[in-house]
This record gives structure tokens, sequence and C-alpha cells, in this order.
């Protein structure tokens, strides 16, 4: 049995969501999170998706400051791979 990677799939509406219950601009998240604030106007228009490590971080920050969230889970590998919708609260 093989080990099944999960990959969060943060939205553009969840990530603009996030960043106003933490009350921050682009620019202050983009700083918290060490990238550029055009890249979170692109993730915030849906123009691009976060991708890798920056999802993991996404989820993180969600989770430490209370946010709820719906994330698309991925799983890899393994029966039953696809996609589904889950709803994270803390």
């Amino acid at each position: 049995m093989g080990r099944r990677k999960v990959k969060y799939q943060w939205d553009a509406e969840s990530i603009r969501a996030l960043r106003k219950y933490l009350g921050l601009t682009q620019q202050q998240m983009s700083e918290e999170l060490g990238t550029r604030q055009q890249t979170i106007s692109e993730w915030e228009t849906g123009m691009y998706r976060p991708r890798g490590g920056m999802n993991r971080l996404l989820t993180l920050v969600a989770e430490r400051a209370g946010f709820e969230y719906q994330a698309i889970v991925r799983r890899e590998g393994g029966e039953g791979e696809g996609e589904e919708e889950q709803r994270a609260e803390s």
C-alpha cells in the first residue's frame, strides 16, 4: 500500500477571504509569505493558483488563525485518486 500525497488547492475567493480575515493588504500578505504583491493579486483574480509549498503554507496560516475555508484536496497515488472539496474548520 503506497502512501498518499495530499495537495491543497486554494481558489481565488478563499485566498482573498483569508487575507481580509487576517486584516492584511496584498502587499502585507506578500511580505508575510515571502512573495511578490503581484503574485497575491494573480491568485486573487484567478489568473494563477498557488503551487507546492505555498498551498501548504496558506493552509497552515489559515488553521493557525482559526479561519474556516474550503480547499480542494487532491489525493495522488493509490485508489480513489481524484479531487474532492473539504471544509476545514478550526
